[in-house]
């Protein structure tokens, strides 16, 4: 009889007996164990800096641990490498999408591997396999179309489905960190629908609801242990919350009754870009934090780029302070005194081949003319910047790229904001970090209205929009569909608009 339940029992197909890693004197992970078993999703958790990404990077091969046992499918492996996981079935979806835009969904499906028919390409063949990779996820896309035409759902869908044809072991991270609303639903039930076939998958996420609705377990991290590891059915947001951080995080939005919005200091009227945008107006004043909230990828996407000067949209007028700046011209929106923080931080705000006190004062010094680097004076500078903002790391100065996603925020907010400009356009400020760093990003806008400045947002996440705007703006297939005051709406009413559901008079 207990032979026969052991039969039942869900195979393991990976386990991890007390792993160990550091980087120099850092140790990054300590003792963990973990194990995954066919035909469930199994959570990771924690904050930026936990040991997430350094326990994935030993499952997927891009580092091998320096102490503890890796077993794939029961059996022990050493020097474990990239491609030897995936030969193993072991397949990861990283955060950052790597999809080739100028190529078509099949070349993307099947790159390193295109069928050929002597020594030519056989697009035929390309086309019915792309077809049936994506057929097995439920997936109707042409295989003929560029990459870079997809929605962003869709992208990510392409990637699961490409991965999800290599192995059994799915590690999906972040998937829908950029998604929104009905978006970010698609890749879920995607998800459900893997576990339904077998895919055993480590899924992570720092959408604490996400964790609660897909889960089957959960392993929470802090500081490089594994801290518990649970049915889903076990945890709550506040237990999950505690376990992460080790103290509870209030998330309520501060009280604002002393703060009078003073004399306009951002004015958009008619902002068009293609069909992604149609005439946006939104005035934000002194002390003021307006939101315009829509699904990932919808209008509001298109603000940084005619907001910075990096694009020139159809039609339009901004004001700063009164004065028009022109579009299209990156010297002209800095000299205006409006500073930008794009959502995309590695790609257009930081150099990740830089360090991160490089990274502080990169616009600064340029903008000083310092043409000569004094590397303690340097240091010195950035140090009270990195107070300032909170930025934690481990080593004196390392490269940001090796920082967590909160940090890395953390350092381009400091890099634009830490000379207090009173006009700020802030995109998906807190994009991929973790509930603390969420947090500390939030109380540093709240001070910078506090101290006076105007602040424009655009978001995709209605609790973020909900804990700091006063005033909402909501577009939906490019147009404003709604105008809320934040003190009076309800979540339940942003959710139904920026899906798409009329707005109420």
């Amino acid at each position: 009889m207990v032979n026969q339940d052991r039969e039942l029992e869900p195979k393991t197909v990976i386990e991890l007996r007390s792993i160990s890693n550091h980087f120099g004197g850092a140790a990054a992970l300590r003792d963990v164990d973990f194990d995954l078993r066919a035909g469930e999703i199994h959570a990771l958790v924690g904050m930026n800096g936990a040991g997430k990404s350094t326990l994935v990077s030993a499952i997927n091969g891009s580092i091998n641990p320096n102490d503890g046992e890796i077993l794939i499918d029961g059996e022990e492996v050493h020097s474990l490498t990239p491609r030897k996981a995936r030969e193993l079935g072991i397949a990861t979806v990283p955060q950052k999408r790597n999809l080739v835009n100028s190529l078509t969904v099949g070349e993307n499906l099947l790159i390193g591997r295109l069928p050929k028919r002597r020594g030519v390409i056989d697009w035929a063949q390309v086309n019915e396999q792309s077809r049936e990779l994506l057929a097995e996820i439920g997936l109707d896309i042409d295989p003929r179309t560029p990459a870079g035409l997809l929605t962003s759902a869709e992208q990510t869908m392409v990637e699961i489905a490409r991965e999800n044809h290599q192995g059994h072991i799915l590690i999906l991270d972040e998937p829908t960190a950029t998604l929104g609303g009905a978006a970010a639903e698609r890749v879920r039930e995607l998800v459900k629908l893997l576990r339904s076939r077998g895919r055993a998958i480590i899924y992570i996420s720092h959408h604490l609801d996400e964790i609660l609705e897909l889960a089957d377990r959960v392993t929470i991290m802090r500081d490089g242990r594994k801290r518990l590891t649970v049915p889903r059915s076990e945890l709550d947001v506040p237990t999950l919350v505690r376990a992460m951080v080790g103290s509870d995080v209030v998330q309520t939005r501060p009280d604002r009754a002393d703060r009078t919005p003073g004399a306009e200091r951002i004015a958009i009227e008619g902002l068009s870009a293609g069909r992604r945008l149609q005439g946006l107006s939104v005035a934000v004043r002194a002390g003021e934090i307006v939101a315009v909230l829509g699904p990932a990828g919808d209008g509001q996407a298109v603000l940084f780029g005619a907001l910075s000067g990096a694009a020139i949209p159809d039609a339009g007028e901004l004001t700063v302070n009164g004065k028009t700046v022109p579009f299209g011209s990156v010297s002209k929106s800095l000299r205006s005194g409006l500073r930008c923080v794009t959502g995309d931080r590695l790609s257009k705000g930081l150099v990740g081949g830089l360090s991160v006190d490089e990274n502080i004062l990169m616009a600064r010094d340029r903008k000083e003319r310092r043409t000569l680097v004094s590397w303690p004076d340097l240091h010195r500078r950035a140090k009270s910047l990195r107070d300032a903002f909170g930025v934690k790391t481990i080593g004196q100065d390392p490269l940001v790229s090796m920082l967590s996603g909160g940090n890395q925020q953390k350092v381009l907010l400091a890099k634009w904001l830490a000379d207090k400009p009173d006009a700020i356009f802030l995109e998906e400020p807190t994009n991929g970090v973790d509930i603390a760093a969420k947090e500390d990003i939030h109380r540093e806008i709240d001070q910078l209205a506090g101290g006076g400045a105007a602040v424009l947002l655009s978001s995709s996440d209605v609790h973020e929009v909900l804990r700091l705007a006063d005033r909402i703006v909501v577009v939906n297939g490019g147009r404003i569909v709604a105008e809320r005051d934040a003190e009076s709406v309800t979540r339940d009413e942003l959710v139904a608009l920026t899906i798409g559901e009329s707005a109420r008079a």
